[in-house]
């Protein structure tokens, strides 16, 4: 007898359940996007145990009728495709035809169902993929579909559960994701009778944002709005070159917000919800000198485009695809976000303390829940306020009228700027400063005017008090002094401004760099006596690939016998001393990033290094004309927020906060 053997399909289906069905936020998933195709508007989840005694998700979608209620147990049965060709165009979140037979066989499994023409629903009820019964049963219009003990009857795999804290951590995180994709619908999310998620209806993504995150989080997010785009595609060898367009949306966050991992990354593709390294990379690529490396953004961001430009069929779970033209997909996303970071430039704000309870605003749902309370309830459940799980929705402090403040007049220090000398027992003696300044001054700029609290009369006259648009604030800034000879302090019209002077001088340095080899033309030095470097055989290979752009970045060098170059020019404001180092870091850069970036990556990286040498150095005082050239100097780069690595560049302590933080509003 042969060894070969056909598996039944009550085996067949354990094994699909093994792709599919990886732990109850898969079955939760699975569900709301069978929903979402039905059409339904309104999804209300009651979860028990973290999904593993009870998943039940109700629905208004368009309902089945008995025989296909029946149908869709079947393996492969699915109404989403009817032709081979179907696949290369799929527009609906599910069309394999696995989700249902695959949950049924690992649960005990009933579907509640109803179409709009149908007097009566139909109730089928499944336990471990043998069918139980199927009735007639008077319903509303919709699904309702009920899992229980899920994988009850395969204890292997119910073992590799994480906890229940953990377990509904990913259906909430899943739920929150899918709210966002659908702000038009309600979504309800209960664990243990204990509400999670309830939001209503609203009429745009910002509304929905300020649902699941609050207005703390909305605050710091930029809007990209809707930006559309047609791309010309190459030929392919059976189709002619054509147009096709994507549309992009959705928010980021500005360079002040930095997560320690990508939990915080929503992609949705034609809503779905993908997990895509591609789209990852191009938002990494697009905060690129803005944050740390180790850090991630917030982003929240929708790609739409035509079905046949996005493969969904590669994996069992659908959460990943493959784009036709990835190299297009993924310079779309990295320049419209960096667009809109250069054009927003975000102003990095020092958070203040609350002064009062949150008060619900009278716009907000009756259903949703401050924050506090959302934190409490998630305690009592023993879930960690610390996890991914958003919070339903975080109503906006509530805003009590200002007193009656005056305006006044913050007047010019006379030369030299007083400095805050503060006691501290890490306070090192100054060093002198290595860097060159231009000597052209600046115009004479206009005291700004600054509101303070006092007793008298409006605070301003139409009752508002003054933000900034974005960092172009930074040109009207009046310094007031240094901290430790290290940060400058400053004043404007908004609040208190607290600059650190080595990053901000260090982009300025970086764009004055870059915009010099765009040109042909790097300020260099000549040095009296070259410098001569030994290499290692590694770095002189390095040394041979990279000698135009360091010569384009100002340095002039030649090979100087066996795996030695001499150097004879090196940057402007350069010091001798590092131009060794800066030289083994430049070939450091270039053994790490020609592997895996472009040549502009690299000069990007290289600049960084430069800039970073040759600015000011903390320790270091600094005369008022030269704190007033750094303040204005930074306010003319395309990029004021943060310094080539990542760190930002001038935190605001806000008028407002500093009101709220002396109770006058």
């Amino acid at each position: 007898m042969g060894r070969i053997r056909i598996l039944s399909d009550n085996v067949a289906n354990k094994i699909a359940a093994g792709e599919v069905v990886e732990r109850p936020a898969s079955v939760v998933k699975e569900l709301l996007e069978n929903s979402l195709d039905a059409g339904a508007t309104e999804f209300r989840l009651e979860v028990e145990a973290g999904g593993r005694r009870l998943i039940r998700l109700a629905d208004n979608g368009s309902g089945m009728m008995r025989d296909d209620a029946l149908l869709a147990f079947e393996r492969h049965a699915t109404s989403k495709l009817s032709d081979v060709k179907d696949l290369l165009s799929i527009a609906t979140l599910g069309f394999r035809g696995e989700a249902l037979p695959s949950i049924a066989s690992v649960s005990r499994l009933l579907l509640e169902t109803r179409t709009r023409e149908d007097q009566v629903g139909t109730a089928v009820e499944i336990n471990g993929g043998r069918l139980l019964r199927c009735d007639e049963a008077a319903l509303a219009q919709g699904t309702t579909i009920t899992v229980r003990d899920l994988f009850y009857n395969v204890p292997a795999r119910k073992k590799f559960l994480r906890s229940e804290q953990t377990e509904i951590a990913h259906v909430a995180s899943l739920v929150t994701h899918y709210s966002l994709a659908h702000p038009g619908k309600s979504f309800s999310l209960r664990h243990n009778n204990a509400e999670l998620l309830d939001v209503t209806p609203v009429a745009s993504l910002r509304e929905r944002v300020f649902q699941v995150f609050g207005s703390a989080v909305l605050e710091d997010l930029i809007d990209l709005g809707e930006r559309s785009r047609e791309l010309a595609m190459p030929p392919e060898p059976d189709e002619a070159a054509g147009m096709r367009r994507f549309r992009l949306r959705g928010f980021v966050s500005g360079p002040q917000v930095q997560k320690l991992n990508r939990n915080s990354v929503y992609l949705f593709v034609n809503g779905r919800l993908i997990r895509d390294r591609l789209l990852l990379h191009a938002i990494t690529a697009a905060y690129h000198n803005l944050i740390p490396p180790a850090c991630f953004p917030f982003a929240l961001l929708f790609l739409d485009c035509d079905a046949e430009e996005v493969d969904v069929n590669v994996h069992p779970s659908k959460t990943e695809v493959r784009f036709r033209h990835g190299s297009l997909v993924h310079d779309l996303v990295r320049d419209t976000i960096r667009e809109a970071l250069m054009a927003q430039r975000p102003v990095p704000s020092l958070a203040s303390q609350p002064t009062g309870v949150p008060l619900r605003s009278p716009a907000q749902p009756a259903a949703a829940l401050p924050y506090s309370e959302f934190s409490q309830r998630m305690e009592n459940m023993g879930i960690s306020a610390s996890m991914t799980v958003p919070p339903s929705l975080s109503a906006p402090e509530a805003q009590t009228a200002a007193e009656t403040l005056p305006e006044f007049t913050l007047h010019r220090p006379a030369s030299p700027v007083p400095r805050f000398e503060f006691t501290d027992l890490l306070h090192r003696e100054p060093v002198s400063s290595r860097a060159s300044y231009s000597e052209t001054p600046y115009a004479e700029a206009a005291a700004p005017r600054l509101a303070v609290p006092d007793t008298h009369g409006p605070f301003l006259a139409d009752g508002a008090l003054p933000e900034p648009a974005n960092l172009d604030a930074l040109r009207d800034l009046r310094p007031l002094g240094q901290i430790h000879d290290s940060f400058i302090v400053a004043a404007g019209r908004d609040g208190l401004w607290i600059i650190d002077q080595h990053v901000a001088h260090e982009r300025i340095l970086f764009e004055q760099v870059l915009a010099a080899r765009a040109r042909g033309s790097a300020e260099s030095q000549r040095l009296l006596i070259p410098a001569v470097i030994g290499l290692t055989a590694a770095q002189q290979i390095e040394y041979a690939r990279i000698a135009a752009e360091l010569e384009g970045l100002g340095f002039e060098s030649e090979p100087f016998g066996n795996r030695t170059i001499a150097v004879k020019s090196a940057p402007a404001g350069l010091n001798s001393s590092d131009i060794e180092r800066v030289l083994f870091e430049l070939l450091e850069i270039s053994e790490q990033e020609l592997r895996k970036t472009s040549v502009e990556d690299l000069r990007r990286a290289m600049a960084a290094s430069i800039a970073c040498r040759a600015a000011i150095k903390i320790n270091t005082r600094l005369e008022p004309e030269k704190i007033s050239w750094l303040l204005r100097a930074l306010a003319a780069t395309s990029c004021p927020m943060s310094c080539p690595h990542g760190r930002p560049i001038a935190l605001r302590y806000s008028t407002r906060d500093i009101l709220k933080s002396f109770h006058r509003i």
